[in-house]
């Protein structure tokens, strides 16, 4: 017979003590009223450990909800002034050396949160990430991502390759938002009100939200192009210039997705003079 944890406060016995860890830790089922308190009271040890770790995830809820309140506060504010359809946009991959810049809109409902969105940079597990944009994909009013080549982004510049991203992100939206949230930018050539957040992703859930789907686009991207240029490595460092990629560089050369305005592939290509080549040598008793 399985070992009971003791009794509710209405005489009735309670499950095992697996049981109710399984049931309100980890699938976090709503927690009876008088559970902590018949918890509290059985003497062994192991009920005692799992009230706590109850209050412990009550509380880790409440902050949690806290901070997405807060998160929510710029699109809040935008419902309270009759906006009612808030894009929030922002783009990855401005700081690679390989691979376009991409930038991801989406448009959440009004009042939706998804406990755990956060600045994608703090997310490091890849198939958390994964899972993210699978749920804002499938809750948002729209979703889109835009594109910016690597063509583009020699032509213009990485800073404008990113503003077109942006715009085109917008644009490729199949419900057009009424104000646009965007990461410490404005957006050049859209029609929408707009406002620029420094350090949007982690201010404002909309803009966390496009942020989510451009890291995930862009790396899903990159992990075919490891397939089409083997050797570089793109499937692990997305094309940043981590060491192992400068390496990869210096060994296989550069492809034709480097980007040739930055200067690590310019100096891979000899399109950089050597740091010595730009002074004049020193004259003695110059000053």
């Amino acid at each position: 017979m399985a070992r009971r944890s003791g009794k509710a406060a209405g005489g009735e016995p309670l499950a095992s003590l697996s049981e109710l860890r399984e049931r309100y830790l980890e699938r976090e089922r709503p927690v009876p009223k008088d559970l902590l308190e018949a918890l509290d009271t059985d003497g062994r040890a192991g009920a005692k450990a799992l009230a706590k770790a109850i209050r412990a995830r009550q509380a880790a809820r409440r902050s949690e909800g806290q901070r997405l309140r807060h998160m929510l506060k710029f699109e809040t504010g935008l419902y309270e002034q009759g906006y009612r359809l808030i894009a929030g946009v922002d783009e990855a991959g401005m700081a690679p050396l390989a691979g376009p810049v991409v930038a991801g809109a989406a448009i959440l409902p009004r009042g939706y949160k998804l406990e755990g969105l956060d600045d994608s940079k703090k997310i490091l597990d890849e198939d958390k990430r994964a899972r993210f944009a699978a749920e804002i994909k499938k809750h948002a009013v729209a979703w889109a991502s835009g594109w910016a080549s690597v063509d583009e982004v020699d032509t213009l510049n990485i800073y404008h390759a990113g503003l077109l991203a942006m715009r085109r992100a917008v644009e490729g939206l199949q419900v057009q938002p009424d104000f646009v949230l965007v990461d410490a930018r404005k957006i050049p050539q859209i029609p929408q009100p707009q406002r620029g957040i420094i350090k949007g992703d982690a201010l404002s859930l909309s803009i966390a939200a496009g942020a989510m789907i451009a890291k995930t686009t862009r790396d899903a991207y990159m992990a075919t192009l490891d397939a089409k240029y083997p050797g570089w490595g793109f499937a692990t460092h997305k094309g940043y210039p981590t060491p192992e990629h400068l390496e990869a560089i210096a060994r296989l050369g550069v492809c034709e997705v480097h980007r040739r305005s930055f200067a690590p592939v310019k100096k891979a290509l000899g399109l950089l003079p050597e740091q010595e080549e730009l002074f004049a040598p020193a004259q003695v008793g110059a000053k």
